[in-house]
């Protein structure tokens, strides 16, 4: 009896091992919500996608507010919710960690704010506050580690572009719209990026947007102290950062938009900037091609 009931118990502990544990389901529910990072960090907006049920992890969006607003505001003010709903992806809206105006600004080290100030050392760290934001989101079962991307507006395409230097890794590509920079502008000529400011360790895509009537963020270069060098110049940049080896081409994509590209990336990534004519300083993006140029990219697990 004995023996029979040793090997009764070992038959059904391989049973137990065999079976696998139950992924974690996310405890967020579908339509707007709030997420905390942990920590004590302020909350981020979330929006899940109409359907979902949290039972699998999504695609993740990290949305950027621009200088003096919030993160509802943008969300918004971007329409990407719609976009979220019909595409299947999670949308995050966190606010930056500098309060300015009615609203806040992003923490760039050592780039002034829209205010003239540059961060202290006491201001809130806020790429290691967003990139908590995604870690806790893809811990907690709600986001897939391989597609997390981010855009932003003005400031926070400014915000966008300097986590694509710092923190490659995070991102399978970045949006920035009306904002891309790469890198501080270089103190002794601050028509080019500093290459020392922005030194990725992997190759990551980017897709920008902007509009070539913007007197904020001109794309001809000039503005305030921490724009000054052309979007192009960001672009060529960006295409020597992921060793890009085809020639720029340009084509037109809308009666009133055209696209540049510099492709043969490594790593499958590239460099797309859409650029509007006649717009100015604002959401110029088209949020579905936004998304298709940002979801055919995927980071390696």
């Amino acid at each position: 009896m004995t023996r029979f009931l040793a090997l009764l118990a070992a038959a059904i502990a391989t049973i137990l091992f065999a079976v696998p544990a139950a992924a974690q389901s996310c405890p967020l529910t579908a339509g707007d919500g709030s997420f905390a990072p942990g920590n004590g960090q302020k909350p981020a907006g979330v929006h899940a996608p109409a359907g979902w049920a949290g039972n699998h992890p999504l695609p993740l969006v990290l949305l950027l507010h621009g200088s003096t607003d919030t993160g509802a505001g943008m969300r918004r003010s971007s329409g990407l919710a719609a976009t979220a709903d019909a595409h299947g992806f999670l949308l995050a809206f966190p606010d930056g960690g500098i309060a300015a105006g009615k609203g806040f600004v992003w923490n760039i080290p050592g780039v002034p704010t829209v205010e003239g100030k540059v961060p202290g050392p006491g201001e809130r760290d806020d790429v290691a506050y967003l990139t908590g934001l995604v870690d806790r989101l893809v811990a907690a079962g709600c986001v897939d580690r391989t597609r997390v991307y981010v855009t932003g507006l003005s400031g926070g395409g400014r915000m966008t572009s300097w986590l694509g230097c710092v923190a490659p890794q995070t991102f399978a590509a970045i949006a920035p719209v009306v904002g891309l920079r790469a890198g501080n502008p270089l103190p002794a000529d601050p028509a080019r990026p500093d290459p020392a400011t922005c030194r990725p360790s992997v190759p990551v895509s980017v897709v920008a947007f902007a509009g070539d009537a913007d007197r904020t963020n001109p794309i001809e270069g000039g503005g305030a102290g921490y724009w000054h060098y052309t979007m192009h110049a960001a672009e060529q940049r960006w295409a020597q950062l992921n060793g890009c080896t085809a020639p720029a081409t340009t084509r037109w994509v809308a009666p009133k938009v055209y696209e540049e590209t510099y492709a043969a990336c490594r790593d499958g990534s590239e460099v797309t900037a859409r650029i509007s004519v006649g717009e100015g300083h604002r959401w110029v993006a088209d949020n579905e091609a936004l998304w298709a140029l940002l979801s055919r990219h995927q980071r390696a697990r």
